[in-house]
């Protein structure tokens, strides 16, 4: 079976939009794979500030219905929300899926382990954030339930120690290349360093992933994007 997206130039690709924070979790993991697939300069970044709820607002929820971040928007208009999804069509526009797996072995291991990155740690970290913290502030959290906040906090740490197992015994975490799984992770690891929640010291194959991590080029371009408060370097 052949895919029209074989052997794109993406030079020529319409330029898409992607709304998001420039520091969020959930937007890193997007502008990550962007950086991983060679597709910064064909995507304009429009602001949505987290800080002031205006993912909440009616404006905006008219192009995400779930008020979340980030959201794709395509030159003919089409919307795509959910990390997964954006990642999983920004993947193969150049016809080499190179985040997402091209087997049929490879593509079920990443999407189960990215689920379980959600499930288990970065969603449960922000469920923390959300309900256990200040959060986003009291004009975005109108309500707080801290004690399913803390023990999403303890589900988190569970997630860690499950994933120090999984990197014990492979490079990655869905196997021997780094995928869209990796990433999820990564998003969970910012989302711990914001709200101070330490990777425990047992977790020493996690904590050498995460080194690793740090030195891939599409992870220091996102630091650089953070650092310079801008969507470029």
């Amino acid at each position: 079976m052949t895919t029209p997206f074989r052997n794109s130039d993406i030079s020529v690709l319409p330029v898409m939009k992607i709304y998001d924070w420039f520091d969020g979790p959930y937007p890193a993991r997007v502008r990550i794979a962007l950086a991983e697939k060679g597709l910064l300069d064909r995507v304009e970044f429009i602001s949505v500030n987290l800080w002031t709820g205006e993912h909440k607002k009616p404006e905006f929820l008219a192009i995400n219905y779930s008020g979340t971040l980030p959201v794709l928007e395509l030159d003919d208009g089409t919307l795509i929300a959910e990390c997964t999804a954006i990642t999983q069509y920004l993947d193969v526009l150049d016809g080499s899926p190179t985040l997402t797996g091209q087997t049929a072995k490879e593509k079920g291991l990443i999407h189960m382990m990215t689920k379980r990155a959600e499930i288990e740690f970065l969603d449960a970290v922000s469920v923390y954030f959300h309900h256990a913290t200040p959060g986003l502030g009291a004009d975005v959290e109108l309500y707080q339930n801290p004690e399913w906040g803390n023990r999403m906090r303890d589900k988190a740490i569970r997630g860690m120690h499950y994933f120090n197992g999984v990197l014990e015994q492979q490079p990655f975490v869905a196997g021997d290349a780094f995928s869209m799984a990796d990433i999820a992770v990564l998003g969970g690891m910012i989302f711990a360093s914001l709200v101070k929640l330490a990777v425990p010291d047992e977790c020493a194959a996690l904590q050498a992933w995460h080194a690793r991590m740090q030195e891939r080029p599409s992870v220091r371009e996102w630091r650089t994007m953070v650092a310079n408060n801008t969507p470029r370097a």
